[in-house]
């Protein structure tokens, strides 16, 4: 599997990006108590290396998996939260 089709695959996951919706609705809900940075990072480096840690692709070396993962989950993390503090603007 080349590179292009691994990031496709990974932006399509929807356990990634399941995953990765229930991360920044419950940093939102914790913020005053955990800050928003340090367990959106923590989540992003989680969930990059839980999905191909338990669900390896054929052909494709684990680390790659991981460093892609980092990749797409920061990009999605970062689209989910403009939408999320779009919506909560939206609303007050």
């Amino acid at each position: 599997m080349n590179i292009s089709a691994l990031l496709v695959q990974q932006f399509t996951d929807v356990f990634r990006l399941g995953l990765l919706a229930a991360l920044i609705y419950t940093a939102w809900r914790t913020r005053a108590q955990t800050g928003v940075l340090l367990p959106l990072l923590a989540g992003i480096v989680f969930v990059a290396v839980i999905i191909p840690t338990t669900m390896p692709l054929p052909g494709v070396p684990q680390w790659l998996a991981i460093a892609t993962g980092l990749a797409v989950n920061a990009v999605i993390a970062g689209v989910f939260w403009l939408a999320w503090q779009a919506i909560v603007k939206t609303k007050s």
